[in-house]
């Protein structure tokens, strides 16, 4: 529960100091882009203090290609 406490402490101190920046700038897509990827940082956060099995993209991407690899491999031999 305290590292979640922490992590929304954080989250909101970053958006408290950059976002006034922003919304003052005239920065809207700016500041959307930066609140979306704050909140989906914060939530990965969030889930990894919460011990939650959280998929990596690399698994995917070696999923993608491993038809082109054993393709290449028996080629190659």
């Amino acid at each position: 529960m305290w590292a979640i406490s922490g992590i929304l402490a954080a989250a909101g101190a970053i958006f408290i100091y950059e976002a006034p920046a922003l919304f003052k700038g005239r920065f809207m897509k700016e500041l959307w882009l930066f609140s979306i990827l704050l909140v989906v940082g914060t939530g990965l956060s969030i889930l990894l203090s919460l011990h939650v099995e959280i998929p990596n993209p690399l698994d995917w991407i070696i999923t993608l290609y491993q038809p082109f690899s054993n393709l290449m491999n028996n080629i190659l031999k």
